[in-house]
């Protein structure tokens, strides 16, 4: 059976552990291929059961004495994330903020960790946030700015980084390397331990954004040897628009590292309101204020099924949705004048794959208007399309490649105008 036979697609479903997931989460319309959950994930039905009760059993009743055991719930619920999906122990990672925020915070910990070093690395290709906020504290701190130019195929294949690529950049003045575990465009994933190794023998720290990455593939933070990582929660961790973001801090460095934002839920008797800031040793440590309630249940509901479901079964299915993507690419979109613009071999991508086209803008636009298929699109020219492994069904992912073929083999694509809004 090939991968073009829509058979093939449906007897993936018959043998999927994790087909059963789907009928979890909200989905009002079962014609829509929904190819986008690395950009925000699908609501689960637990997800409004655990907010309704907070706010009708905890909230409500409780008001101002439910912090008793409202306060620290941005360390269990970080215990939780990273036995579902990061493979981290209890201890080092809190739910809190937003990505950026703490992303700044420990790459500029990290950087005054290294305070005789002055040369900061990161990549052309890296999500946007993660540059400018470098660019800012690179001006503010007069430290010098590398930026790899892995957007160049001459340097690096799919702009992945790669221990070859980083070497000549590396030196004794680098404190900080931060990159992305899976390239926020390409899919294309980095080799944590390799890379976070590399950079330890010269004596610098490295800052991994896992935001697409958590949730899809098998991180194990802990085996790596990763010092620091960020990441959000409302992609493949399916816990709503805006939701809580996370932190990883090991343990080896915890004492190490000082965050410039030295918020009161840091402070070691943070209810004595004491004059002088003296941090506490745990992770909370690396806690600015107060968690975010609702965002938290959101996370709370969405980690306890990815846990349920098993990270490594997740990983097996977006590394097989991913293949079945790329041979309808070779049969379908190859011929129509795309350019796959992801690694083949599964090891070296995440759960989506980035098709490039003349016209991807166009051809977005035209798949919501037209084709009732939900990707999304990246400057200059690239479309994004994702399985999110507990909602999305290989047969989805077939019918959505088919009408892509369908639209843009019909031309139809052409005629639809702009779509005059600000997200893509």
């Amino acid at each position: 059976m090939k991968a073009t036979d829509r058979d093939y697609a449906l007897s993936l479903d018959a043998k999927d552990p994790l087909a059963k997931y789907k009928s979890q989460f909200v989905i009002t319309d079962p014609d829509l291929c929904y190819l986008d959950g690395n950009s925000l994930g699908r609501l689960p039905k637990k997800t409004i059961e655990s907010i309704s009760n907070f706010l009708t059993n905890e909230w409500g009743p409780e008001v101002v004495t439910g912090w008793s055991h409202w306060v620290d719930e941005a360390q269990p619920t970080g215990d939780l994330l990273g036995a579902a999906a990061l493979g981290a122990a209890a201890g080092q990672i809190l739910v809190c903020d937003t990505t950026s925020v703490n992303f700044y915070q420990l790459c500029l910990a990290a950087i005054k960790a290294r305070p005789d070093r002055k040369t900061i690395i990161t990549d052309k290709a890296n999500f946007p946030t993660d540059r400018y906020i470098l660019e800012g504290i690179a001006t503010q701190f007069d430290l010098k700015l590398v930026i790899i130019d892995n957007e160049n195929p001459k340097i690096a294949e799919h702009e992945r980084i790669t221990t070859d690529v980083l070497a000549p950049y590396l030196n004794e003045d680098v404190a900080l390397v931060t990159l992305e575990v899976i390239q926020y465009r390409s899919g294309a994933r980095s080799d944590i331990k390799a890379i976070t190794d590399q950079v330890r023998k010269i004596g610098g720290l490295v800052v991994w954004d896992a935001s697409h990455a958590v949730g899809a593939i098998e991180l194990d933070l802990d085996a790596n040897g990763v010092d620091l990582c960020v990441g959000c929660t409302y992609k493949y961790g399916n816990s709503g628009p805006g939701s809580p973001a996370w932190l990883y801090v090991s343990k080896r460095i915890q004492n190490q590292l000082q965050v410039p934002i030295q918020g009161w839920f840091a402070q070691e008797d943070q209810f004595e309101m004491g004059s002088e800031f003296k941090r506490t040793e745990s992770i909370r440590g690396f806690q600015i204020a107060s968690p975010s309630l609702m965002g938290i249940r959101c996370v709370q509901s969405a980690f306890e099924m990815i846990k349920e479901a098993g990270i490594k079964s997740i990983a097996e299915k977006a590394g097989i949705g991913t293949d079945l993507m790329i041979s309808l690419f070779d049969a379908w979109l190859k011929p129509l004048g795309f350019v796959l613009n992801t690694p083949r071999d599964a090891k070296q991508r995440g759960g989506h794959i980035s098709l490039v086209h003349p016209d991807a803008a166009k051809i977005c636009v035209a798949l919501r208007e037209i084709a009732n298929v939900i990707p999304d699109y990246r400057t200059p020219n690239s479309i994004r399309v994702a399985i999110s492994p507990l909602t999305t069904s290989y047969t989805e992912v077939w019918d959505g490649f088919l009408r892509m073929k369908e639209l843009v083999e019909s031309g139809k694509y052409k005629e639809v105008a702009a779509s005059g809004s600000r997200v893509t």
